[in-house]
């Protein structure tokens, strides 16, 4: 018996129950700092304004003038975001690119251009770390001051926020795939764009194309949230019904959200499955 209860034992057990304590002790202190208290979610004042304050979404706003405002600011928002991610991949497939290391001469051996590639690498990593540290929020709020109001700000702001995230994920995608047909192409003379196309692109293409949907998806809350500031689209219209406390038009424009993330959702679905 005692033996049969040894083998059923997690040999790693411990060692997993050390790591958990461990994570406890780090994130507690976090959550005190973040005066992080679930609690009071269902503190009995709590619940009553939150139940009154949704109650007033219903029902929601379905008035033709109004639809024709939702209608006009949704084609805006999807416009922005659009826009947006097409500015970021202009931005970040370049980028991104010159950052793979996979796709480095040097790679192959040494070389005189060893030093300016690598340097060439530093220079992109820190580029695209500058254009993803600063959120698309503070570039709209610089933006707007030189556009005006309206979606141009929005479009510059995601175009460079994304621009960053992009490349720098693109580069990792490269890099985690099968690089051995590129570094075979590049041992056989062909230049960095051949062995990218005919090397790499083909294993990587799924997942670029899923990450760059899932970003489109993401551009379409920023272009939201970026409303607020005056970059236009349905964000700007939230404001508005929320300055005016009319829960049944922020209703309406919740539900346009969550049917353009499922939009989103089905393009992914769909390309996935056009490039398999």
């Amino acid at each position: 018996m005692g033996t049969d209860a040894a083998a059923l034992r997690d040999p790693d057990a411990l060692r997993r129950a050390g790591w958990a304590l461990l994570a406890i002790v780090v994130i507690w202190p976090l959550l005190v700092i973040a005066e992080f208290r679930p609690a009071e979610l269902f503190a009995p004042n709590n619940l009553t304004v939150m139940g009154n304050f949704v109650a007033q979404f219903f029902p929601p706003a379905l008035g033709r003038e109004f639809l024709g405002l939702v209608f006009k600011s949704t084609l805006e928002t999807i416009a922005m975001a659009t826009a947006g991610i097409a500015l970021a991949m202009i931005l970040a497939a370049p980028l991104g690119l010159a950052l793979s290391h996979s796709l480095s001469i040097s790679r192959i051996g040494p070389g005189p251009g060893r030093f300016i590639g690598e340097s060439l690498r530093a220079v992109t990593r820190v580029f695209l770390l500058g254009l993803r540290g600063i959120p698309e929020i503070v570039w709209a709020l610089l933006l707007v001051r030189a556009f005006g109001l309206g979606p141009a700000a929005g479009v510059f702001a995601i175009g460079l926020t994304y621009g960053g995230m992009l490349g720098k994920v693109y580069s990792e995608i490269l890099e985690s795939g099968d690089t051995r047909p590129s570094r075979a192409l590049l041992e056989s003379g062909s230049g960095r764009l051949l062995a990218f196309f005919y090397g790499m692109l083909p294993g990587a293409a799924q997942e670029l194309v899923s990450y760059t949907v899932y970003r489109w998806e993401c551009a379409v809350r920023a272009s939201v949230v970026m409303g607020f500031v005056g970059a236009g689209g349905l964000g700007q219209l939230m404001d508005q019904s929320m300055k005016m406390l009319n829960g049944g038009e922020v209703s309406t424009l919740l539900i346009v959200f969550l049917l353009l993330v499922l939009l989103a959702d089905a393009i992914s679905i769909g390309l996935r499955r056009l490039l398999a």
